[in-house]
């Protein structure tokens, strides 16, 4: 049985790296395309009780892109996030197919939030299974109307991730 009493403690630190943009023109074309489909979508969001609008746009290996934006309810817990959209819609669509980035906006009754909008905590453990699963980085564009900020991948914004190593099954 583990003594806690006998632990030593070692300090760990983790580093992220974010490249932060002040305009959407020093991304690679592409990438602009990918910012330009995640805020064309944000008028297709259901957010009647938040009115907290959230478009994301996915960019696949084979050049397509899958836009998708939240859809709420009434029963909360219901409702689905557009990353998630965007992500489950590709990953049925294009089997197989591992997704090279994903931009993802957000807007209130002000317009564009200033500041960047971040994945929430399932979309970051969505984004890690399809990174996982295709052993391939996703890169994370992440949309305000003062700057815009990426990380190379979703490990950048959810370093220590639970995942399949910890559900395989073990011999007693």
């Amino acid at each position: 049985m583990l003594n806690l009493n006998d632990l030593k403690i070692k300090k760990m630190e983790i580093n992220i790296h974010i490249e932060e943009y002040e305009n959407v023109n020093e991304l690679p074309e592409r990438e602009q395309e990918l910012v330009n489909q995640a805020l064309g979508i944000i008028p297709n969001s259901y957010a009647p009780y938040s009115e907290f609008r959230v478009g994301a746009a996915v960019l696949l290996d084979n050049n397509e892109i899958v836009p998708g934006s939240n859809q709420e309810n009434a029963a909360y817990p219901t409702g689905l996030c557009a990353e998630r959209v965007a992500l489950f819609y590709a990953n049925s669509n294009y089997p197989g197919v591992p997704v090279k980035s994903i931009a993802i906006a957000a807007s209130t009754n002000d317009g564009v939030t200033d500041d960047p909008i971040y994945p929430c905590g399932s979309c970051r453990q969505a984004l890690m299974e399809i990174e996982n699963l295709h052993n391939a980085p996703i890169r994370v564009l992440m949309i305000g109307r003062k700057k815009l900020q990426a990380v190379n991948s979703i490990h950048d914004l959810l370093p220590l991730s639970f995942d399949s190593r910890f559900l395989t099954k073990k011999k007693i």
